[in-house]
């Protein structure tokens, strides 16, 4: 075999190599990014579901304690912050307000012995304790989707071309106050 042969096949194999890198990072960031795109659909389902609670939440605690419509005014405009939010920035902001919210109207329904018994404000109570922690569990799921898929694009050689084909990098669902949501609202009765 003559020098130039094996130039030329080693240029192929090169080529064929790079080539299915190419192709294996591309599939792989393609898995990635459906992965928190799915993620971040589970979020919403969660914040929706929860938004769906508000309204009966505020109409059983307004039946005792119709006076405080500054807090039931809050809970409704966290409420709609929440159904309106686009992407994980706006959904953040609204969730802060969200748990402030919540926070307020527990705080009303803890002066109300007989809210404390009703039966509906218990099972609303309950299930939105569920779903704050499935938003929680969604919220580490997503943010875990995300880690990955942003580390695949900073690794190098994928910074090369990773962004070339479409590829950029997602934010992480943060919350301002921290401490705010690391438990779901305590109530006791």
């Amino acid at each position: 075999m003559s020098a130039g042969i094996i130039a030329a096949l080693v240029a192929v194999g090169v080529v064929v190599l790079l080539i299915g890198y190419v192709w294996i990072t591309y599939n792989s960031l393609v898995t990635l990014k459906v992965r928190v795109d799915e993620a971040w659909s589970d979020i919403t389902v969660q914040l929706k579901r929860r938004a769906d609670l508000i309204p009966s939440l505020v109409e059983s605690v307004k039946g005792y304690a119709a006076h405080e419509k500054g807090v039931f005014d809050s809970v409704t405009q966290a409420r709609a912050e929440t159904i309106s939010a686009q992407g994980p920035a706006e959904a953040s902001v609204a969730e802060g307000h969200m748990q402030q919210a919540l926070k307020s109207i527990f705080a009303v329904a803890e002066a109300y012995p007989q809210l404390q018994a009703s039966q509906n404000f218990l099972q609303l109570q309950s299930e939105l304790v569920d779903t704050e922690n499935k938003i929680q569990a969604s919220r580490r799921f997503y943010n875990g989707g995300v880690r990955e898929y942003n580390t695949k694009i900073q690794l190098f050689p994928n910074t090369l071309f990773a962004r070339g084909m479409g590829f950029t990098e997602r934010e992480f669902f943060e919350v301002e106050d921290v401490a705010a949501i690391s438990e779901p609202p305590r109530i006791q009765f």
